[in-house]
């Protein structure tokens, strides 16, 4: 019998699903919707491929009684209880790489436009005020970036950087000193790069380890008027503290792609109708980092290149086919981290 398939968290690609997936398939679901909000209606199906968004916990997934496979259509994996669906005998597939120039280049876009204080001019200017008061930047040349995480995404970073003129220190649990050699970087503590670097890029993935890395602890080791980037995973960043680093002149600016508890921010009304109050404290301090003038925030689009989308469905039509086929491909256990 074929098999039923499911993909939550997208309004789009109907004929790419249909013409790579549909003659394989018994019947196929496409919804906008996160798993946890259509699942009762797909709990029979045996395939499902979701986003970044879906809580894919151990409640969602005991509501399966055929689930055999779960493509997340991102590199990370912390939204899905991987332990748990193992047990069940789910297989999990991610996509492991799809977007490391474009994520690094998203990357330089918030660093650029806090060096340069682009979006500052920006707001400036629509309010017909061109003056130059409080906007001088400056170079990359000669500065000294600090890449946290030197995976697929942050060795992008660092090629880049490179290219500016910029020195670069790295952290990583995972060193290979040939790349360090190549490349022209040096590996480096948390703290020392935290210390000597005046721009923070994070591109580590996000589990129990990394959590708030960068919290009220280490935070104010953070060399004085630092930039501080995030495009990985919000919760990297414990957001009190970064409040208080921008407010004590530890930070000079911040550029997030990410926010800890972002989703709640999506879910807005519905989250200040029932939320708790951990919650709402959340959205008050995400709220606080909106209005500042020292951070530029982006809504999760580091990723969000046409060619990085075109390869994220090419990967998780080729996990899905491979799956099929008796080949399971990219898949994930929690004995296994994403870069």
């Amino acid at each position: 019998m074929k098999p039923k398939i499911a993909f939550v968290e997208t309004s789009d690609h109907f004929d790419e699903i249909e013409k790579e997936i549909g003659p394989l398939a018994e019947s196929i679901m496409i919804s906008p919707e996160r798993l946890e909000n259509v699942v009762d209606e797909i709990k029979d199906f045996d395939i499902v491929s979701t986003f970044i968004s879906s809580n894919v916990d151990r409640k969602v997934l005991s509501k399966f009684s055929d689930l055999k496979l779960i493509v997340t259509r991102s590199t990370g994996y912390d939204h899905i209880d991987v332990g748990y669906a193992n047990k069940r005998g789910i297989t999990v597939s991610n996509i492991p790489y799809y977007g490391e120039n474009t994520v690094a280049e998203h990357t330089f876009s918030l660093i650029l436009s806090l060096t340069r204080n682009v979006h500052r001019a920006y707001v400036r200017t629509q309010r017909k005020d061109f003056s130059l008061e409080g906007l001088v930047g400056f170079d990359l040349k000669g500065k000294t970036i600090g890449v946290v995480g030197a995976g697929h995404i942050g060795l992008y970073v660092i090629k880049m950087a490179k290219g500016f003129g910029m020195n670069v220190l790295a952290f990583d649990i995972n060193q290979d000193d040939f790349i360090a050699e190549v490349l022209g970087f040096t590996y480096s503590e948390l703290d020392e790069l935290m210390k000597n670097s005046d721009i923070i890029s994070l591109h580590a993935p996000y589990n129990q380890k990394t959590h708030h890395m960068i919290n009220k602890e280490n935070i104010s080791k953070i060399k004085p008027g630092a930039l501080l980037i995030n495009t990985a995973r919000g919760a990297l960043v414990d957001t009190e503290a970064m409040i208080w680093a921008l407010e004590n002149g530890i930070l000079n600016g911040v550029g997030l792609d990410v926010l800890e508890g972002e989703t709640l921010i999506e879910e807005e009304l519905e989250a200040l109708s029932s939320a708790s109050k951990d919650t709402l404290t959340t959205l008050i301090r995400d709220h606080a980092l909106l209005n500042r003038e020292d951070v530029v925030i982006t809504p999760h689009i580091a990723f969000y290149s046409q060619e990085a989308v075109m390869r994220i469905w090419e990967t998780t039509f080729g996990d899905i086919l491979a799956f099929l086929g008796g080949d399971a491909v990219n898949t994930v256990s929690i004995k296994k981290k994403a870069a």
